[in-house]
């Protein structure tokens, strides 16, 4: 049963208070941050504001000054962050987040499983599979490290605003250890199993709801335009009464708008399909409406599409329905 993390805020309020983090404690605790991407970058800079030392992993030193600027202490090894009492990895993918735990062969890169002192904490906050998780998480143990999956739902903005949803699986003892950092991190955490992959398999499948409900946004839409009808009253209606969540009247409006800009990629979108495609076929469940969106994903990635958000679903339904649609500048 999913739990509310924010339950246990009364309990880790005292450790909160206590744990070092905050500005003036004699000794601030420690998060090594590897994934410096548009959301790790803000995620990163939040935890720095609420006074914890971050120890931010670039592989670039062109990026030391924009990070020191947030408050962030960049480096270009990895052993400097070996030292640290939490890492948080924010991955693209299972190579990325298997190179950072295992290492890397070229180049003899110590990876985090290795490195990390006995009791240190990974939370790995990546989109990955089931199995990476899985992989990752008896790694550590191995070496006397804890694992706790940590995936998020929000964008950037949603990151720097603290308003992101974070599902968090692993030992109980673990979870509420990292309850603090969440807070800074997120409007709400939600304790969904003892067991990491969970976590990670939750998070698959919530994009998936998400993009297929972009698909069907880009498909009606396509539809009233074709017949004439204005989508915007249409979709304000729906959206004030049958499907008045957050993805419909976010990307509804933005697929009306056909605001197309970056944010969620379709190549990184793409992975995810592929990932939530896996685990259904190993479950022996299928998701045919998930295959549409992965094959809508490919053309719009063939016709040039790949620096675009994933409310380019709506680009591809009115190019399908033979309407001339207003293209980004980057792609006109």
């Amino acid at each position: 049963m999913v739990k509310d993390a924010n339950e246990l805020r009364a309990d880790t309020a005292a450790t909160a208070s206590s744990n070092g983090a905050h500005v003036g404690a004699e000794k601030r605790i420690s998060v090594g941050f590897i994934g410096l991407g548009r959301m790790g970058t803000v995620m990163a800079g939040n935890l720095a504001t609420a006074g914890y030392q971050v120890i931010a992993h670039v592989r670039h030193a062109e990026r030391f000054a924009e990070l020191k600027a947030l408050g962030l202490e960049p480096t270009a090894q990895m052993a400097d962050l070996f030292d640290c009492e939490f890492i948080i990895s924010m991955l693209p993918d299972d190579e990325a987040a298997r190179a950072v735990v295992f290492g890397r062969t070229a180049g003899a890169v110590r990876g985090l499983a290795t490195g990390l002192k006995r009791g240190a904490l990974h939370i790995s906050m990546s989109t990955i599979s089931t199995t990476a998780s899985a992989q990752l998480a008896m790694e550590h143990a191995r070496c006397g490290q804890s694992y706790v999956a940590a995936p998020v739902f929000g964008n950037p903005d949603a990151a720097k605003a603290r308003q992101l949803f974070i599902v968090a699986a692993g030992a109980p003892a673990d979870v509420q250890r990292c309850q603090p950092l969440f807070d800074n991190l997120g409007q709400k955490t939600f304790v969904i199993s003892t067991d990491p992959e969970h976590a990670n398999l939750a998070k698959l499948l919530g994009n998936m709801m998400t993009a297929t409900a972009l698909e069907m946004l880009g498909e009606v839409v396509a539809v009233a335009l074709k017949r004439g009808l204005d989508p915007k009253p249409f979709i304000d209606i729906m959206t004030s009464t049958m499907f008045g969540g957050r993805a419909h009247k976010i990307y509804g409006d933005k697929i009306v708008r056909q605001f197309y800009a970056a944010g969620f990629v379709i190549p990184l979108v793409l992975k995810d399909v592929r990932l939530a495609l896996g685990e259904a076929e190993k479950a022996g469940a299928p998701m045919p409406s998930v295959n549409v969106v992965r094959d809508r994903l490919i053309t719009g990635i063939a016709r040039g599409y790949a620096d675009l958000d994933w409310t380019v679903l709506g680009l591809i339904a009115v190019e399908e329905a033979g309407l001339q649609a207003r293209l980004p500048r980057s792609v006109n």
